[in-house]
């Protein structure tokens, strides 16, 4: 099954848009930065930050693995392992595959599957008094 048929909260089209790969087998050491609102999607190894000024979309697929990091995005779909701290302006989901180890900041909206493995503090960052 794809991803594109099991998000719940990263729009279908952010996915598909997504331009910039680490292939699954790869190794990418160093920072991911844009202002741009651009896609990064990650089947291999990463260890460095990425970083969306704005917009900007993070899939970390079911064989991504990121470590040693901080990530910001407007939308981030973890399915893989993510080993340092999320931010994600939009929507953050975490699919039953996904393994977190960090701390991960969200402004609108969460999705984490029951499965999901997270050891570390969730944090919304949007206004707790809001209708």
């Amino acid at each position: 099954m794809s991803a594109e048929r099991i998000t719940r909260l990263v729009p279908v089209e952010r996915l598909s848009a997504i331009s910039s790969l680490i292939a699954e087998g790869a190794v990418f050491e160093g920072n991911f930065h844009t202002a741009q609102d651009q896609g990064l999607k990650v089947d291999g190894k990463l260890t460095g930050n990425v970083t969306f000024e704005s917009g900007g979309t993070l899939h970390v697929g079911a064989t991504g693995v990121i470590e040693s990091t901080r990530l910001e995005a407007d939308y981030v779909f973890i399915e893989g392992k993510v080993i340092g701290s999320v931010v994600a302006r939009k929507a953050l989901e975490i699919a039953g595959s996904a393994t977190l180890v960090g701390d991960a900041a969200y402004d609108e909206l969460i999705d984490m599957h029951p499965r999901a493995r997270v050891r570390g503090k969730l944090e919304y960052r949007g206004d707790i008094d809001a209708k």
